[in-house]
């Protein structure tokens, strides 16, 4: 999938530098809203060529993350709610637990 989808992306942004070039060395010199058209429409395909690259597949799963896999990213406890507590109250100026 990813070779086709690739494949698509430079076809895509090969007609946009073909229309670009088209444009303005040949179609100018005998129609400048028509060249200026053309690079228009060149100027919409790479958003376009974007996306088709980076199109999910149905048998991507590269970014498939297994189930609850974000819940391993938690600290393991609640001591740095204390300690960012402390450091913006001795930022402040206020109480707070004092070590220097």
């Amino acid at each position: 999938m990813y070779a086709r989808r690739r494949r698509w992306y430079f076809i895509m942004m090969g007609g946009c530098i073909t229309l670009f070039v088209l444009a303005w060395a040949v179609v100018r010199l005998w129609s400048v809203p028509a060249a200026v058209g053309m690079c228009v429409v060149a100027m919409v395909i790479p958003p376009f060529a974007a996306i088709v690259a980076n199109r999910r597949g149905p048998d991507d799963t590269w970014w498939d993350e297994p189930d609850d896999s974000w819940l391993q990213d938690e600290p393991p406890d609640d001591t740095w709610r204390e300690k960012e507590r402390d450091a913006t109250e001795r930022l402040k100026g206020g109480g707070g637990d004092s070590r220097q």
